[in-house]
């Protein structure tokens, strides 16, 4: 498992290749949603999501952007990996950074993608409550999770 091992803050300048990172991600783990919607979600990215956040990164040898995470509020409101660099330990390296350094034991991830949800239970969420629909009134159930109890105190 090959670790990046810094964890950088991305800039403004660094929005449309978070973006590109994001829909990316989003296609090879979000086959349930339609391409109408990924376009419209990808623009909300740009012009409101990114800026709602406090954003990390990591970045391969060549300082490209190889994955982010974005926490507000104690809560993880995105985590996406280029799909080019899954499998790497990225993902864990995020979550944990947001949780022991950011204070975010919260999230909501979609119901219809196991993979993120399998992530999140390995790296001991557990799922606190559902909704029907996403946050923008669409039927793409969430699941609320947070950080087990037993597990803060582990990282903490």
């Amino acid at each position: 498992m090959r670790q990046h091992s810094v964890i950088h803050t991305p800039k403004i300048s660094d929005y449309a290749e978070l973006a590109h990172i994001w829909e990316a991600s989003v296609r090879a783990t979000h086959d349930f949603l339609p391409d109408s919607y990924i376009e419209l979600l990808k623009n909300l990215v740009l012009t409101r999501y990114l800026d709602a956040v406090m954003l990390i990164c990591t970045k391969d040898s060549r300082q490209r952007i190889t994955g982010f995470a974005g926490v507000a509020a104690g809560k993880v409101e995105m985590l996406f990996i280029d799909p080019q660099h899954r499998g790497q330990g990225l993902g864990r390296q995020l979550l944990r950074y947001a949780i022991e350094r950011m204070n975010a034991d919260e999230l909501d991830v979609n119901e219809q993608n196991p993979q993120a949800l399998g992530f999140y239970f390995k790296q001991g969420f557990e799922v606190i409550g559902r909704t029907e629909h996403d946050g923008l009134g669409q039927p793409y159930p969430l699941l609320h999770m947070r950080l087990r109890q037993q597990q803060q105190l582990r990282s903490g």
